[in-house]
């Protein structure tokens, strides 16, 4: 399961891009309880969302360094500057390249060789969230690809991250674990997007899951708030009770209640 501990190629933060971030700010609380903290004028508007106190994902208005409103998912690495040259050997694309960010840890923009926009995080003062896997957070990351095989390899030569297949009743799910971490750390997973009629136009791109006690009261707030339900909440035998959506400004990302192992 995803978690706040340091593992090389990991998801160790995540971040919204808005183009009304006042919007954005309203609309989240009212799903999630998050609370916003800027960090202050030469931030560029970025600020932290958090939730009693502790860091569950950033935030920052579109015309700050972002094209398109969106969630942006981060991975781990000690070298920002090694994993961006990786990227590009590996038909990947620099999108912007590894910088300081107030002291805070360095950062990359990149693409994989679909498309799928991500970044690497190398911690400095910033390890990553506060929080993960519990009410509100961060708790699994799922990319949507044309290409499950392709995307695979793309991220297992550019950040280490390994998978596995996982049977479930309507096929198989390829899952994804940070190198050498086993099957306990895995934190997201690979899906075909052809397959998938919510994905129609959308592209190569990472999904993030908020965990959440109630996911039907979720999408219905979502709703609510102008948002889009784009899969009703379902459950799936053996995973839990889920639902993807979009807020009002399009940004798409999903909520569940997982299923506790039985026995």
């Amino acid at each position: 399961m995803l978690s706040t501990r340091a593992l090389e190629g990991a998801p160790n933060w995540i971040d919204l891009a808005a183009p009304d971030l006042d919007g954005a700010l309203a609309f989240y609380g009212a799903l999630f309880g998050w609370r916003f903290r800027p960090l202050g004028p030469d931030a560029g508007g970025y600020g932290f969302f958090q939730l009693d106190g502790r860091t569950v994902a950033g935030a920052l208005p579109t015309g700050a360094g972002r094209e398109l409103p969106g969630w942006t998912v981060y991975f781990r690495t000690e070298d920002a500057e090694d994993t961006a040259e990786t990227a590009e050997r590996a038909h990947g694309s620099v999108l912007f390249a590894p910088g300081d960010v107030m002291g805070l840890g360095r950062m990359a923009g990149l693409a994989d060789s679909a498309g799928a926009v991500f970044r690497v995080w190398q911690p400095g003062e910033v390890e990553g969230l506060d929080a993960a896997s519990e009410p509100g957070a961060l708790c699994w990351v799922e990319l949507h690809t044309p290409d499950v095989a392709a995307g695979a390899a793309f991220y297992h030569r550019v950040l280490g991250l390994e998978t596995s297949a996982t049977a479930f009743p309507d096929g198989m799910y390829t899952c994804v674990s940070p190198p050498g971490a086993g099957e306990d750390a895995m934190f997201g997973g690979v899906v075909r997007s052809a397959d998938d009629p919510a994905d129609a136009g959308a592209g190569a791109y990472w999904l993030p899951y908020f965990a959440a006690t109630d996911p039907d009261a979720v999408a219905d707030q979502a709703r609510k708030g102008g948002g889009t339900v784009l899969l009703p909440p379902v459950t799936v035998a053996g995973v839990g009770r889920m639902a993807r959506l979009t807020d009002p400004y399009g940004a798409r990302f999903a909520v569940i209640r997982g299923e506790r192992p039985q026995g």
